[in-house]
């Protein structure tokens, strides 16, 4: 498999490393590379999205001209940030910010505070009990057809959806910091389509 991490900001080292020990564990093969440029996504079986600054990251998006490429690939991994620039509704949009429009999910924008409100704390998820990082986090709501995979208390805090040909996995923590869960699950996951 080959797997691109969006690489214009946030934690794109420890995706790649938690990617590649993710593979590691299921003994998967498994190309990890960072992308931002058209000629990346050739290829590309799944891409993650990092956490960061979803105004800035939305243009650097667009100054490369990459939203069809994004859009294009069958699989989709966004954590904070990348979760506001999947989801087809955002509170709190700024200047000429626009998403990706793929899931069917709406987030709101840091929604958990500020960069100095930023925490730590365990959570269940589907997939087993972890600890999470929130920074600048943002909420998310989902519709019907979207699966909820962890709550912080009664907040949504990881979610999926899943249509005929494509796959999406949402967090609003950043697992690449503390876990593999996730990206073992979005690679399992990914091998199948």
């Amino acid at each position: 498999m080959n797997i691109g991490v969006l690489a214009f900001q946030g934690g794109v080292i420890e995706h790649i490393k938690a990617t590649k020990d993710a593979a590691k564990k299921l003994g998967l093969k498994c190309d990890v590379v960072a992308v931002k440029y058209k000629n990346d996504f050739n290829e590309l079986d799944g891409l993650i999205i990092p956490g960061g600054e979803s105004t800035t990251l939305w243009k650097l998006i667009e100054r490369e001209g990459i939203v069809d490429k994004i859009k294009s690939v069958k699989a989709i991994f966004g954590t904070c940030a990348g979760a506001i620039m999947i989801a087809k509704k955002v509170k709190g949009l700024v200047d000429e910010q626009k998403s990706l429009d793929l899931v069917d999910i709406e987030t709101d924008r840091n929604a958990y505070g500020p960069q100095t409100e930023s925490f730590e704390t365990d959570i269940e998820t589907a997939l087993g009990k972890m600890h999470a990082v929130f920074i600048r986090a943002p909420k998310i709501n989902v519709e019907k057809n979207v699966r909820v995979l962890g709550k912080l208390n009664n907040e949504i805090v990881a979610a999926e959806q899943r249509t005929k040909d494509k796959f999406y996995l949402i967090t609003s923590f950043h697992p690449e910091l503390t876990t593999t869960l996730f990206h073992e699950y979005f690679l399992r996951t990914t091998s199948r389509l």
